[in-house]
């Protein structure tokens, strides 16, 4: 009977170290749909197309980005690849539309105490978003696919659409698009003003998202904010960005420490929406990023 107990115990610890130790890494592949926008473009007489070719270059380097997702049973960091830029790339206003794609610091979530912490640098000023986990309210509907070898199910769920994400943005509705033209009609001509995308966007109110998740890597969590789902997240997408899993390795060797970011000045996520959206006000009343408001904050 000693013996039972010593062996029963013995395996208890050794599972629970098991879990502890538990460590993995994901790699994703994020890409952006930018049709829309290019539609726009097409549409508009200011925009030649040597800017147009240009726009779309840079578009394809802020809208296609490789992210590292380490984690345990209980955190995880997730951060952007490391590429080495050409000189004279991501400046002006693509380095504030690169720095709201969700590139840029790392995203560290906890679903143990139901936090996260975010580094970002936006219009040249570190900050650090600190916030709780929003409750995802996942909807199971069985259906299953492969990815990479794991079986995984589909969820769904509806989210309200974050302010400072450029990805929720869309172009306006053609009848607000009249209202608007009606309105500067009235205002006098400027022959001088830029070209202003901002006016032919609009946030969308909410995002429907689809997840696929493998019950095999039982681990809450998934790239980006998203987590709550018995099983890793492998792809998911909001019906413009999909992030797809490429690899998948458990377990190695080599661990990998996962902490919450400390640098930058420590703001809410709501407060940090707050500082975008003023920014982008300026640039939209200012033309653009070669307006003033394309300055630096202070």
């Amino acid at each position: 009977m000693k013996n039972l107990i010593f062996f029963i115990t013995a395996l208890i610890n050794t599972l629970t170290v098991s879990a502890q130790d538990f460590q993995g890494m994901a790699v994703y592949e994020s890409k952006t749909s930018t049709a829309d926008f290019q539609n726009r473009m097409q549409g508009n007489r200011d925009i030649t197309p040597e800017m147009q070719k240009m726009f779309e270059e840079r578009m394809k380097k802020a809208f296609e980005k490789t992210f590292i997702l380490n984690f345990n049973k209980s955190e995880s960091i997730y951060k952007e690849e490391e590429k080495l830029e050409a000189p004279g790339q991501n400046q002006g206003g693509f380095r504030m539309m690169t720095s709201m794609m969700g590139g840029g610091g790392t995203f560290y979530k906890n679903v143990k105490t139901k936090s996260y912490a975010v580094d970002k640098e936006f219009m040249g000023k570190e900050f650090l978003v600190k916030d709780s986990l929003k409750t995802i309210k996942w909807e199971m509907s069985g259906d299953s696919k492969q990815i990479g070898g794991y079986t995984c199910y589909k969820a769904t769920a509806v989210l309200p659409a974050s302010k400072s994400d450029l990805r929720n943005f869309r172009p306006r509705r053609q009848e607000e698009d009249e209202k608007k033209k009606a309105e500067e009609a009235k205002k006098k001509a400027d022959s001088e003003k830029k070209t202003n995308l901002m006016d032919e966007v609009e946030l969308a109110k909410e995002i429907t998202i689809t997840a696929w998740f493998a019950p095999e890597i039982p681990v809450s969590q998934g790239p980006e904010s998203y987590w709550g789902l018995p099983g890793l997240i492998l792809e998911v997408s909001d019906g413009k960005t999909v992030i797809l899993c490429s690899k998948v390795v458990l377990n190695s060797k080599d661990k990998v420490e996962i902490k919450a970011p400390k640098k930058g000045k420590e703001i809410s996520q709501a407060e940090y929406d707050d500082v975008v959206v003023k920014k982008m006000e300026e640039f939209r009343q200012n033309g653009g990023p070669g307006g003033p408001g394309g300055r630096r904050m202070n």
